[in-house]
C-alpha cells in the first residue's frame, strides 16, 4: 500500500513538471497559430497589391479608395473609366497616316460641320466632302466643301439631297480619305460645358429639352451625366442639377472628376443632360468642359478691365471696324466675339484690328443655330474674371453720351454701390434715313432720323452678380437676390440702334435669327413682335418706301460728335 501510495505521489510529482511542460506547449501553441494568422494576413494584403498591376482579360485594374460617406446628390455609378469605343476612334480608325482625324461631326439644316484635329489641318485647300448615303462604303457622293478655318479647326459640308442618315468624310488630293463618321443632329445635343472653379460646379449648354424662355424649370426632373461612353452606364456619374433655365444646366461637378481634372487636366470625360427616369437616355454629346479660370486668378485684388463687351454675330465683318474702334475711344477695354457661323472675311478684319490698334479681341467659334443665350450666359463666365462690367450689345448698336459724359466716369460711379449689378440703356431706333445704298462713312455718320419712343433696352451688367442659373432674355439678365438694376437716364448715356438700314444690308435679317426665343422673320410667328419692322411682313421683298420709313425725329447727336472727334484733320477721312 505504502508502494503504491509512493508511487502515485511520484505520478503526481511527474504531472506537476509535465503540466509545466503542457503550459509551455499550450503559449507555443497559440503563438504559432496567431503568427500563421498574421502570416496569412500579410499574404492576403500582399497579393491586393500584386493584383493591381495585373491585367485581366485585358483590363488594368488599380486600387481605388471610396469613402465612407455617401454624397445624397451624386449618385456615383462607377469610378473606373476605360478607353470607350469614341477615344477608340479617335485614336485609331480616324487617324490617317498624315495624323488628321475627324473627331465629331454635326449636322445642321443646311449643312454639316466637321471638327478636326489636329487643328492646323481645318484650312486645307480644295478639301471634298464624302458622303455615304448606305451602308455599303462604295456607294458615295462627293462635294466640295463650302469653308475651313484653321482657327476653329472646323470645316462645313453642304448636306446632301434626300440623305436623312449618313456617314461623312473627307479627302483631298494630297490625304488619304479619312475613315467616316455618323454627324450628330444639332437640335438634340450637349454642344458646350464649362467648369466654373468658384464652386466647382459644371455648366451644360444643350438641345433637345426644349425649356420655356425666361423661366427656370425644375432642375428635379433632370440629371447630368459624365461619362466616356453614354451607352454603357456603368463607366458613368449621375450627378445633381442645381439650375435648369432655356439650354443651360448647372450641376454638382462629382469629386471623382475634380479630381481626375488635377492629376490629368488634358482628360476630361463628356457631360450631358438626361431627364430622371428609368430608361432614360442622355442626349448625345460632344461637350468636354473646359476651364475658364483658374483658382489662383480668383486671389487678384481687381480686375484687368472696367468695360468689356460681348456679341454675337454673323457675316458683320464689314460693319466691326467701326463698332469697334469707336467703342475702343470711349472706354471699352476687352471684347468677346461669338462667331454665329460667319463665311465672311471676319478672321482677317479681327487680326487687323489687333494689328493696327492692339484692341483686345477674343474671337469666340460659337456655331449653334439660335443660341445668343446661351452663348452670352457662356461670355458672362468667361468675362467674369477680368471685367468688372460687361455690355451685351450688337455690332448695329452705338453707346452714345448726350451730355458729353464719360464711359469710364458713369461706370465708376455705380460701381460705388455694391447692390447695382445692371445698367438699363434705352434703344433708339434709327431708319434708313433717306438713303438707297449703304453709307461709306459708316452708320453713325450715314443714318441720323430715327423713330420718336424708344423700342426696348440693352444692358451692361456686373458678371458676378448675376443669378446662378445665367437665364437671361435680349440682353439682360436675372440677377443674385439682393441685387438690382437701374435704369439710366437717356440724357446720361443711350443706344443708337442703327436696325433699319439701307435695305441691302437690313434684307439679310431674314436669313436667319440667333436668338432662341425669337421666331425668324420668314415664319408667320409673334408678327407685332419689336424684333420685326412694323408692317413687313415674313417676305424679303423691299417696300417701295422702304428708304423714308422710320422717320420721326432728326437726331444728329452722335453724328456730329463723330465728325469732331473721329475726322483725321489732315485727311478729312474717319478711322474706319
Amino acid at each position: 500500500m505504502r508502494g503504491r501510495r509512493a508511487d502515485d505521489a511520484s505520478m503526481k510529482d511527474r504531472r506537476r513538471r509535465d503540466g509545466g511542460g503542457g503550459g509551455k506547449f499550450s503559449r507555443s501553441s497559440s503563438s504559432f497559430t496567431f503568427s500563421f494568422a498574421l502570416f496569412l494576413l500579410c499574404f492576403a494584403l500582399f497579393s491586393v497589391v500584386a493584383l493591381s498591376t495585373f491585367r485581366l482579360f485585358g483590363v488594368s485594374f488599380q486600387p481605388v479608395l471610396l469613402p465612407t460617406w455617401r454624397n445624397p446628390t451624386m449618385n456615383a455609378i462607377s469610378g473606373e473609366y476605360p478607353l470607350s469605343r469614341r477615344d477608340l476612334r479617335a485614336s485609331n480608325s480616324n487617324l490617317s497616316p498624315a495624323g488628321l482625324r475627324i473627331e465629331e461631326a454635326v449636322a445642321f439644316p443646311d449643312s454639316v460641320l466637321l471638327f478636326l484635329k489636329p487643328q492646323s489641318f481645318a484650312a486645307i485647300a480644295n478639301l471634298r466632302c464624302i458622303y455615304f448615303l448606305s451602308q455599303s462604303t462604295e456607294s458615295h457622293l462627293s462635294l466640295p466643301a463650302l469653308s475651313s478655318s484653321s482657327a476653329s479647326s472646323c470645316v462645313r459640308c453642304p448636306l446632301p439631297l434626300k440623305a436623312d442618315v449618313f456617314n461623312i468624310s473627307l479627302s483631298e488630293t494630297t490625304l488619304p480619305q479619312l475613315p467616316p463618321i455618323l454627324p450628330l443632329r444639332s437640335d438634340h445635343l450637349a454642344y458646350a460645358a464649362v467648369l466654373d472653379t468658384r464652386d466647382n460646379t459644371t455648366v451644360i449648354f444643350a438641345k433637345g429639352h426644349n425649356l420655356r424662355p425666361a423661366r427656370l424649370s425644375n432642375p428635379n426632373s433632370f440629371e447630368c451625366i459624365f461619362g466616356w461612353d453614354f451607352s454603357h452606364p456603368k463607366f458613368s456619374l449621375s450627378s445633381e442639377v442645381l439650375s435648369a433655365a432655356q439650354e443651360i444646366f448647372r450641376c454638382r461637378t462629382p469629386l471623382s472628376i475634380l479630381q481626375r481634372r488635377r492629376n490629368s487636366p488634358s482628360i476630361f470625360p463628356f457631360v450631358s443632360v438626361r431627364f430622371k427616369g428609368h430608361g432614360s437616355i442622355p442626349l448625345p454629346s460632344i461637350a468636354r468642359p473646359e476651364t475658364l479660370s483658374s483658382p489662383q486668378k480668383l486671389q487678384r485684388p481687381s480686375k484687368a478691365h472696367l468695360m468689356c463687351v460681348c456679341t454675337m454675330l454673323r457675316n458683320q465683318a464689314r460693319f466691326l471696324q467701326e463698332w469697334i474702334i469707336y467703342h475702343s475711344r470711349i472706354g471699352v477695354e476687352r471684347w468677346f466675339i461669338y462667331d454665329n457661323n460667319s463665311d465672311d472675311d471676319l478672321e482677317q478684319v479681327v487680326q487687323g484690328l489687333f494689328t493696327q490698334w492692339r484692341i483686345m479681341i477674343s474671337l469666340h467659334e460659337w456655331p449653334w443655330l439660335k443660341t445668343q443665350e446661351a452663348g452670352f450666359a457662356h461670355c458672362a463666365l468667361r468675362a467674369r474674371e477680368s471685367c468688372k462690367w460687361v455690355g451685351f450689345i450688337d455690332v448695329d448698336e452705338f453707346l452714345y453720351f448726350p451730355s458729353n459724359f464719360k464711359l469710364h466716369d458713369v461706370l465708376r460711379n455705380y460701381s460705388r454701390s455694391p447692390s447695382v449689378a445692371e445698367l438699363r440703356t434705352t434703344c433708339h431706333s434709327f431708319g434708313p434715313s433717306g438713303r438707297k445704298t449703304a453709307p461709306p462713312e459708316g452708320v453713325m455718320v450715314g443714318y441720323s432720323c430715327r423713330i420718336s419712343p424708344p423700342e426696348r433696352h440693352k444692358s451692361i451688367i456686373r458678371p458676378e452678380a448675376l443669378n446662378p442659373s445665367l437665364i437671361n432674355v435680349v440682353h439682360h439678365f436675372h440677377l443674385k437676390d439682393g441685387m438690382r438694376f437701374v435704369n439710366m437716364d437717356v440724357r446720361v448715356m443711350v443706344i443708337n440702334h442703327y436696325k433699319y438700314q439701307v435695305w441691302e444690308v437690313f434684307k439679310e435679317k431674314f436669313h436667319r435669327r440667333v436668338a432662341t426665343y425669337v421666331a425668324d422673320w420668314q415664319d408667320d410667328e409673334n408678327v407685332g413682335s419689336k424684333d420685326r419692322a412694323p408692317g413687313l411682313g415674313t417676305k424679303a421683298v423691299e417696300p417701295s418706301d422702304w428708304a423714308n420709313r422710320f422717320c420721326e425725329v432728326n437726331d444728329t447727336g452722335l453724328r456730329n460728335w463723330v465728325l469732331q472727334a473721329f475726322v483725321d484733320p489732315n485727311t478729312g477721312h474717319l478711322p474706319w
